[in-house]
Protein backbone atom coordinates (compact mmCIF):
# COMPACT_ATOMS: atom_id res chain seq x y z
CA UNK A 1 0.00 0.00 0.00
CA UNK A 2 1.53 3.52 -1.01
CA UNK A 3 0.85 6.45 0.62
CA UNK A 4 -0.33 9.46 -1.26
CA UNK A 5 1.72 11.58 -2.44
CA UNK A 6 3.64 13.45 0.56
CA UNK A 7 5.70 16.47 -2.12
CA UNK A 8 2.27 16.83 -3.92
CA UNK A 9 0.58 17.12 -0.32
CA UNK A 10 3.54 19.87 0.94
CA UNK A 11 3.04 21.71 -2.28
CA UNK A 12 -0.85 21.96 -2.40
CA UNK A 13 -0.16 23.33 1.65
CA UNK A 14 2.06 25.98 0.35
CA UNK A 15 -0.55 26.72 -2.56
CA UNK A 16 -3.31 27.08 -0.16
CA UNK A 17 -1.13 29.51 2.16
CA UNK A 18 -0.09 31.65 -1.07
CA UNK A 19 -3.80 31.98 -2.20
CA UNK A 20 -5.07 35.29 -2.27
CA UNK A 21 -7.45 34.01 1.41
CA UNK A 22 -6.94 35.12 4.81
CA UNK A 23 -4.38 32.67 6.74
CA UNK A 24 -6.86 29.74 7.85
CA UNK A 25 -10.02 31.19 6.25
CA UNK A 26 -10.97 28.19 3.82
CA UNK A 27 -10.61 25.67 6.86
CA UNK A 28 -11.33 22.47 6.34
CA UNK A 29 -12.00 23.03 2.87
CA UNK A 30 -8.20 23.31 2.25
CA UNK A 31 -7.82 20.20 4.30
CA UNK A 32 -9.89 18.14 2.04
CA UNK A 33 -8.42 20.02 -1.31
CA UNK A 34 -4.87 19.26 0.02
CA UNK A 35 -5.71 15.11 0.80
CA UNK A 36 -7.15 15.36 -3.07
CA UNK A 37 -4.10 16.68 -4.16
CA UNK A 38 -1.82 14.48 -2.15
CA UNK A 39 -3.60 11.62 -3.51
CA UNK A 40 -3.35 12.67 -7.51
CA UNK A 41 0.46 13.83 -6.94
CA UNK A 42 -1.10 17.23 -8.73
CA UNK A 43 -1.34 20.72 -7.63
CA UNK A 44 -3.72 22.02 -7.68
CA UNK A 45 -5.69 18.75 -7.96
CA UNK A 46 -7.89 17.81 -11.28
CA UNK A 47 -11.20 18.52 -11.03
CA UNK A 48 -13.14 15.53 -9.74
CA UNK A 49 -15.27 15.11 -12.62
CA UNK A 50 -16.22 11.17 -12.75
CA UNK A 51 -17.68 9.88 -9.05
CA UNK A 52 -19.12 6.61 -9.49
CA UNK A 53 -21.09 4.96 -6.41
CA UNK A 54 -21.19 1.19 -5.95
CA UNK A 55 -24.56 0.06 -4.03
CA UNK A 56 -23.71 -3.38 -2.81
CA UNK A 57 -26.67 -5.47 -1.85
CA UNK A 58 -27.38 -8.61 0.11
CA UNK A 59 -29.90 -10.10 2.58
CA UNK A 60 -28.45 -10.99 6.50
CA UNK A 61 -29.69 -13.64 8.65
CA UNK A 62 -30.58 -11.39 11.50
CA UNK A 63 -33.16 -9.78 9.79
CA UNK A 64 -35.43 -12.57 10.77
CA UNK A 65 -34.74 -12.18 14.32
CA UNK A 66 -36.13 -8.76 15.02
CA UNK A 67 -33.12 -6.28 14.36
CA UNK A 68 -34.93 -4.56 11.96
CA UNK A 69 -38.08 -2.12 11.96
CA UNK A 70 -38.01 -3.52 8.03
CA UNK A 71 -38.81 -7.50 6.85
CA UNK A 72 -36.18 -8.70 4.36
CA UNK A 73 -38.12 -8.22 1.60
CA UNK A 74 -37.17 -4.44 1.08
CA UNK A 75 -33.84 -5.37 -0.01
CA UNK A 76 -34.79 -6.46 -3.45
CA UNK A 77 -37.59 -3.84 -3.60
CA UNK A 78 -35.08 -1.13 -3.39
CA UNK A 79 -32.64 -2.81 -5.41
CA UNK A 80 -35.46 -2.52 -8.97
CA UNK A 81 -36.29 0.74 -6.96
CA UNK A 82 -32.32 2.04 -7.64
CA UNK A 83 -32.49 0.39 -11.01
CA UNK A 84 -35.17 2.09 -11.79
CA UNK A 85 -33.61 5.78 -10.60
CA UNK A 86 -35.92 6.41 -8.29
CA UNK A 87 -34.50 5.74 -5.03
CA UNK A 88 -33.06 8.69 -2.21
CA UNK A 89 -29.83 7.91 -3.45
CA UNK A 90 -30.61 8.18 -7.26
CA UNK A 91 -32.09 11.94 -6.83
CA UNK A 92 -29.12 12.64 -4.95
CA UNK A 93 -26.31 11.36 -7.64
CA UNK A 94 -28.88 13.02 -10.58
CA UNK A 95 -28.25 16.53 -8.58
CA UNK A 96 -24.82 16.05 -8.34
CA UNK A 97 -23.60 14.17 -11.45
CA UNK A 98 -22.78 10.58 -9.77
CA UNK A 99 -22.91 7.47 -11.56
CA UNK A 100 -25.06 4.82 -9.64
CA UNK A 101 -24.13 0.94 -10.23
CA UNK A 102 -26.05 -1.96 -8.01
CA UNK A 103 -24.88 -5.32 -7.56
CA UNK A 104 -26.54 -7.52 -6.22
CA UNK A 105 -24.25 -9.74 -4.13
CA UNK A 106 -26.55 -11.63 -2.03
CA UNK A 107 -29.97 -10.56 -2.11
CA UNK A 108 -32.32 -13.42 -1.17
CA UNK A 109 -34.40 -13.66 -4.47
CA UNK A 110 -34.65 -16.17 -7.07
CA UNK A 111 -33.67 -13.76 -9.83
CA UNK A 112 -29.47 -14.47 -9.61
CA UNK A 113 -27.42 -11.36 -11.46
CA UNK A 114 -23.91 -12.40 -12.53
CA UNK A 115 -22.10 -10.89 -9.20
CA UNK A 116 -24.36 -13.07 -7.11
CA UNK A 117 -22.58 -14.84 -4.38
CA UNK A 118 -25.49 -17.06 -2.16
CA UNK A 119 -28.89 -16.10 -1.37
CA UNK A 120 -27.97 -13.98 2.21
CA UNK A 121 -25.75 -14.77 4.81
CA UNK A 122 -26.61 -16.81 7.34
CA UNK A 123 -27.46 -15.10 11.24
CA UNK A 124 -24.21 -14.25 13.10
CA UNK A 125 -25.48 -15.12 16.53
CA UNK A 126 -26.05 -18.76 15.37
CA UNK A 127 -23.09 -19.59 12.32
CA UNK A 128 -20.15 -17.85 10.77
CA UNK A 129 -22.20 -15.72 7.48
CA UNK A 130 -20.41 -16.81 5.52
CA UNK A 131 -18.24 -20.17 4.16
CA UNK A 132 -14.46 -19.64 3.41
CA UNK A 133 -15.40 -19.80 -0.27
CA UNK A 134 -18.20 -17.69 -0.19
CA UNK A 135 -15.95 -14.87 1.13
CA UNK A 136 -12.99 -15.02 -1.31
CA UNK A 137 -15.85 -15.31 -3.92
CA UNK A 138 -17.39 -12.18 -2.45
CA UNK A 139 -14.18 -10.53 -2.64
CA UNK A 140 -12.96 -11.13 -5.84
CA UNK A 141 -16.65 -9.58 -7.14
CA UNK A 142 -15.49 -6.29 -5.04
CA UNK A 143 -11.99 -6.10 -6.53
CA UNK A 144 -13.42 -6.50 -10.06
CA UNK A 145 -16.42 -4.11 -9.79
CA UNK A 146 -13.62 -1.23 -8.22
CA UNK A 147 -11.03 -2.34 -11.16
CA UNK A 148 -13.90 -1.47 -13.82
CA UNK A 149 -14.80 1.40 -12.19
CA UNK A 150 -11.42 2.35 -11.71
CA UNK A 151 -10.62 1.74 -15.66
CA UNK A 152 -13.74 3.27 -16.76
CA UNK A 153 -11.90 6.85 -15.46
CA UNK A 154 -13.58 7.04 -11.87
CA UNK A 155 -11.65 9.81 -9.96
CA UNK A 156 -13.35 9.59 -6.91
CA UNK A 157 -14.96 5.92 -5.56
CA UNK A 158 -18.20 6.09 -3.05
CA UNK A 159 -19.39 2.28 -2.27
CA UNK A 160 -22.99 1.99 -1.13
CA UNK A 161 -24.93 -0.43 0.65
CA UNK A 162 -28.72 -2.12 0.81
CA UNK A 163 -29.76 -4.89 2.93
CA UNK A 164 -32.22 -4.92 5.79
CA UNK A 165 -30.52 -6.35 8.60
CA UNK A 166 -26.83 -4.67 7.80
CA UNK A 167 -26.05 -2.12 10.46
CA UNK A 168 -26.38 -5.60 13.16
CA UNK A 169 -23.08 -6.86 11.28
CA UNK A 170 -21.92 -3.86 10.67
CA UNK A 171 -21.68 -3.17 14.38
CA UNK A 172 -20.64 -6.90 15.20
CA UNK A 173 -17.59 -6.10 13.06
CA UNK A 174 -16.65 -2.96 14.83
CA UNK A 175 -17.25 -4.08 18.40
CA UNK A 176 -14.76 -7.43 17.41
CA UNK A 177 -12.10 -4.92 15.59
CA UNK A 178 -12.19 -2.30 18.46
CA UNK A 179 -12.45 -4.46 21.32
CA UNK A 180 -15.61 -3.20 22.57
CA UNK A 181 -19.13 -4.50 23.81
CA UNK A 182 -22.31 -4.59 22.07
CA UNK A 183 -24.59 -1.88 23.92
CA UNK A 184 -21.75 0.56 22.77
CA UNK A 185 -22.11 -0.41 19.34
CA UNK A 186 -25.63 -1.17 18.76
CA UNK A 187 -27.85 1.70 17.07
CA UNK A 188 -31.37 1.85 16.10
CA UNK A 189 -30.37 1.15 12.26
CA UNK A 190 -34.03 1.48 10.61
CA UNK A 191 -35.41 2.34 13.93
CA UNK A 192 -35.86 0.34 15.44
CA UNK A 193 -37.89 0.32 19.19
CA UNK A 194 -36.71 0.10 22.79
CA UNK A 195 -37.49 -3.51 22.61
CA UNK A 196 -36.17 -4.06 19.03
CA UNK A 197 -32.82 -2.31 20.36
CA UNK A 198 -32.83 -4.92 23.37
CA UNK A 199 -32.86 -7.86 20.89
CA UNK A 200 -30.27 -6.72 18.51
CA UNK A 201 -27.67 -5.59 21.23
CA UNK A 202 -28.23 -9.06 22.78
CA UNK A 203 -27.77 -10.83 19.23
CA UNK A 204 -25.19 -8.90 18.39
CA UNK A 205 -23.64 -9.81 22.11
CA UNK A 206 -24.18 -13.50 21.22
CA UNK A 207 -22.71 -13.32 18.04
CA UNK A 208 -19.26 -11.89 19.73
CA UNK A 209 -19.31 -14.50 22.41
CA UNK A 210 -19.99 -16.74 19.55
CA UNK A 211 -17.09 -15.81 17.62
CA UNK A 212 -14.46 -14.91 20.59
CA UNK A 213 -10.67 -14.03 19.66
CA UNK A 214 -11.50 -15.30 15.77
CA UNK A 215 -12.99 -11.90 15.21
CA UNK A 216 -9.46 -9.95 15.57
CA UNK A 217 -8.36 -11.47 12.41
CA UNK A 218 -10.05 -8.87 10.19
CA UNK A 219 -10.61 -11.50 6.91
CA UNK A 220 -12.36 -13.87 9.84
CA UNK A 221 -14.33 -11.37 10.99
CA UNK A 222 -15.78 -10.49 7.60
CA UNK A 223 -16.38 -14.66 7.33
CA UNK A 224 -18.02 -14.96 10.69
CA UNK A 225 -19.73 -11.55 12.04
CA UNK A 226 -20.11 -9.85 8.41
CA UNK A 227 -21.74 -10.70 4.97
CA UNK A 228 -21.00 -10.88 1.46
CA UNK A 229 -21.77 -7.59 0.31
CA UNK A 230 -20.25 -6.09 3.05
CA UNK A 231 -17.37 -8.37 1.90
CA UNK A 232 -17.35 -7.15 -1.17
CA UNK A 233 -17.68 -3.75 -0.11
CA UNK A 234 -14.13 -3.84 1.55
CA UNK A 235 -12.43 -5.79 -1.16
CA UNK A 236 -13.80 -2.55 -3.48
CA UNK A 237 -12.05 -0.20 -1.18
CA UNK A 238 -8.55 -1.93 -0.50
CA UNK A 239 -8.81 -2.35 -4.43
CA UNK A 240 -9.22 1.66 -4.83
CA UNK A 241 -6.58 2.30 -2.07
CA UNK A 242 -3.91 0.26 -3.85
CA UNK A 243 -4.86 1.94 -7.37
CA UNK A 244 -4.08 5.13 -5.47
CA UNK A 245 -8.13 6.32 -6.42
CA UNK A 246 -9.93 8.45 -3.72
CA UNK A 247 -13.05 6.84 -1.83
CA UNK A 248 -15.47 8.51 -0.40
CA UNK A 249 -17.25 7.00 2.92
CA UNK A 250 -20.74 6.93 3.93
CA UNK A 251 -22.26 5.99 6.58
CA UNK A 252 -21.97 2.87 9.32
CA UNK A 253 -21.84 0.30 6.89
CA UNK A 254 -19.02 1.94 4.18
CA UNK A 255 -17.04 2.98 7.46
CA UNK A 256 -17.51 -0.55 9.08
CA UNK A 257 -15.63 -2.13 5.71
CA UNK A 258 -13.19 1.27 5.98
CA UNK A 259 -12.32 -0.01 9.58
CA UNK A 260 -11.46 -3.73 8.07
CA UNK A 261 -9.78 -2.46 4.94
CA UNK A 262 -7.29 -0.54 7.15
CA UNK A 263 -6.84 -3.46 9.18
CA UNK A 264 -6.49 -5.93 5.87
CA UNK A 265 -3.64 -3.61 4.30
CA UNK A 266 -2.63 -1.04 7.08
CA UNK A 267 -1.96 2.72 5.47
CA UNK A 268 -5.62 2.12 2.99
CA UNK A 269 -7.52 4.72 5.59
CA UNK A 270 -4.92 7.67 4.04
CA UNK A 271 -6.92 7.14 0.53
CA UNK A 272 -10.25 7.38 2.45
CA UNK A 273 -12.42 10.27 3.36
CA UNK A 274 -15.38 10.41 5.45
CA UNK A 275 -18.95 12.21 3.27
CA UNK A 276 -20.37 12.05 6.82
CA UNK A 277 -21.29 11.15 10.03
CA UNK A 278 -24.59 8.87 10.34
CA UNK A 279 -26.60 8.16 14.10
CA UNK A 280 -25.53 5.58 14.55
CA UNK A 281 -22.84 5.61 17.88
CA UNK A 282 -20.43 2.23 15.92
CA UNK A 283 -19.84 4.68 12.83
CA UNK A 284 -18.60 7.31 15.03
CA UNK A 285 -16.25 5.50 17.22
CA UNK A 286 -14.81 3.76 13.72
CA UNK A 287 -14.26 7.45 12.20
CA UNK A 288 -12.41 8.04 15.18
CA UNK A 289 -10.13 4.56 15.32
CA UNK A 290 -9.43 6.12 11.38
CA UNK A 291 -8.64 9.58 12.62
CA UNK A 292 -12.00 10.94 9.93
CA UNK A 293 -13.84 13.81 10.70
CA UNK A 294 -17.13 13.59 8.64
CA UNK A 295 -17.73 16.49 6.14
CA UNK A 296 -21.20 16.35 6.82
CA UNK A 297 -23.40 16.03 10.00
CA UNK A 298 -26.98 16.03 8.82
CA UNK A 299 -28.48 13.06 11.22
CA UNK A 300 -29.09 10.99 7.70
CA UNK A 301 -29.62 7.34 8.31
CA UNK A 302 -31.05 6.53 5.22
CA UNK A 303 -27.97 4.43 3.95
CA UNK A 304 -27.37 3.92 0.31
CA UNK A 305 -24.26 5.71 -0.10
CA UNK A 306 -26.77 8.94 0.04
CA UNK A 307 -24.50 10.87 2.86
CA UNK A 308 -21.29 10.62 0.56
CA UNK A 309 -23.26 11.86 -2.62
CA UNK A 310 -24.55 14.64 -0.78
CA UNK A 311 -20.75 15.52 0.19
CA UNK A 312 -19.63 16.01 -3.34
CA UNK A 313 -20.40 19.25 -4.05
CA UNK A 314 -18.24 20.01 -1.00
CA UNK A 315 -15.16 17.77 -2.48
CA UNK A 316 -15.56 19.81 -5.57
CA UNK A 317 -15.73 23.01 -3.85
CA UNK A 318 -12.73 22.15 -2.31
CA UNK A 319 -10.75 21.52 -5.63
CA UNK A 320 -12.13 24.74 -7.09
CA UNK A 321 -10.73 26.67 -4.10
CA UNK A 322 -7.08 25.45 -5.07
CA UNK A 323 -7.32 25.42 -8.45
CA UNK A 324 -9.49 29.13 -9.52
CA UNK A 325 -8.51 31.33 -6.73
CA UNK A 326 -6.17 33.91 -7.59
CA UNK A 327 -2.44 33.70 -5.83
CA UNK A 328 -1.54 36.55 -3.18
CA UNK A 329 1.58 37.05 -5.04
CA UNK A 330 -0.49 38.13 -8.67
CA UNK A 331 -2.23 40.73 -6.39
CA UNK A 332 0.71 42.86 -5.82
Amino acid sequence: MRAPDEHARRAAQERVAALATPAGALGRLADLGVWLAACQGEVPPRPVDDVRLAIFAGDHGVAAHGVSAYPSEITRAMVATFESGRGGVNALARAHGVGVRVIDVAVDDERAGPWRVCRGSRPIHLDDALTPEQHDTAWAVGVAVAEEEIAAGADLLISGDMGIGNTTPSAAMIAATLGLPADLVVGRGTGVDDDGLIRKTAIVAQALARVGDRGNDPRTCLTALGSADLTAATAFQVTAARAGVPVLLDGLMAVTCALLADAIDPGAAAWFAAGHRSTEPAQSLALEKLGLRPLLDLDLRLGEGSGAVAAVPVVRSAVALLRDVALLADLL
